[in-house]
């Protein structure tokens, strides 16, 4: 359960971060979020990884998630086009990474 919570967490900390960056465009003092964000995310993922986790399970899981909540967030806080297009194209990533998931159980 912890190696998921701290997945979890990394996930959280990259997408605030990389949300925080377009926001530092207009007000630089979300710079300081940035940084902070995407070191938490990378120390959090490095301790997933010690947890066990495969590198390939963690990552992509990581990756799906933040590219999906990344565009649902710029959508809410941007105003950004999230077009059924897109949506197609989050579902078609999630789906491949839980086949990956699927793949690497024992």
């Amino acid at each position: 359960m912890t190696t998921w919570l701290l997945l979890a967490a990394a996930i959280v900390s990259e997408v605030t971060a990389t949300l925080s960056l377009k926001r530092a465009l207009d007000q630089p003092g979300f710079y300081a979020v940035v940084v902070t964000g995407y070191v938490a995310a990378f120390v959090l993922l490095s301790l997933t990884l010690r947890q066990g986790l495969g590198i390939g399970v963690a990552y992509g899981i990581w990756a799906a998630c933040g590219v999906a909540l990344s565009a649902v967030g710029s959508k809410v806080f941007f105003g950004e086009p999230l077009t059924g297009l897109m949506i197609a194209g989050l579902v078609l990533i999630i789906g491949g990474v839980l086949l990956v998931e699927l793949g690497s159980a024992h």
